[in-house]
């Protein structure tokens, strides 16, 4: 278990973050393509999905993990952990500047790797808030009190043709559009990370996930095996296993976080 900082706020308890990640190749692919990183010191999950052919992918999500938290890091180091999330976001937003502007040029100048991008799905994890980030259809769920939630919301065609009343949630499970994304990090010179700020609360369950997982578990499924009472490690080994069961169609990668009262935080029993 990792805590993270220290109460902004007197009047409730402050928040350490425990964490566990996984990520498999699947049932179907050759190579994985996703990455991730989990920071415990930094309260930071970063979290890619590669695009761009074997060698494109890999490199990109690779570089946008690495670049991502290293930026981050630079950034921890000076401001510490009382800084406010709107410097928190900036920060992120930063970071996320300096791997998009990496991966495009490396793109634009190695024939090997040219056109290559990665989604994106981060969250800065602090005593009593987290800020969610996300460059396409890299989600990040949360578990509360008995209610799962998706926090972020796709960019993708399907998703637009979801919100444009173009298609049925149930014609959107089978869309030919579902893996076409309309933002990622390194395709464009620049890109926007979307960003959310949410309070954070004892037992709190949050995941952070590539498509590989989200496209191979039902809401309904993942919202029974959050909720098992297992540690992280052994819960985001099941929900890799159920992902290749259902197929394995993809990469699987999850970030898994819990919130947990601080056992010095004043009045926490």
């Amino acid at each position: 278990m990792a805590s993270v900082g220290a109460s902004l706020f007197s009047n409730r308890p402050s928040l350490g973050w425990e964490f566990a990640a996984l990520t498999d190749v699947g049932r179907v692919r050759a190579h994985n393509e996703d990455d991730l990183k989990i920071d415990p010191a930094l309260g930071l999950a970063v979290l890619a999905d590669g695009m761009g052919g074997y060698k494109g992918g890999e490199v990109a999500s690779a570089m946008a993990v690495t670049l991502v938290q290293s930026s981050f890091a630079r950034w921890y180091a000076q401001a510490g952990p009382q800084a406010p999330a709107r410097v928190i976001r900036r920060a992120l937003q930063a970071a996320t500047d300096e791997a998009n502007a990496a991966i495009f040029e490396a793109g634009m100048t190695n024939p090997e790797v040219l056109g290559m991008g990665t989604t994106l799905v981060l969250a800065a994890f602090r005593p009593q808030r987290v800020v969610v980030g996300h460059i396409g259809d890299s989600r990040c769920y949360r578990l509360r009190n008995n209610k799962l939630e998706q926090l972020t919301r796709d960019h993708s065609l399907r998703q637009q043709q979801l919100d444009a009343g173009a298609i049925t949630a149930e014609e959107a499970l089978n869309s030919p559009h579902r893996n076409l994304v309309t933002r990622a990090v390194g395709v464009e010179s620049q890109v926007v990370l979307e960003m959310h700020e949410h309070t954070a609360r004892p037992d709190d369950l949050y995941m952070l996930c590539s498509d590989g997982l989200s496209e191979m578990i039902t809401d309904a499924q993942l919202f029974t095996l959050l909720g098992h009472d297992i540690g992280l490690k052994q819960k985001a080994s099941l929900l890799v296993a159920i992902a290749n069961d259902n197929g394995g169609r993809d990469n699987i990668s999850v970030v898994l976080a819990k919130a947990r009262v601080n056992e010095d935080t004043p009045g926490a029993a």
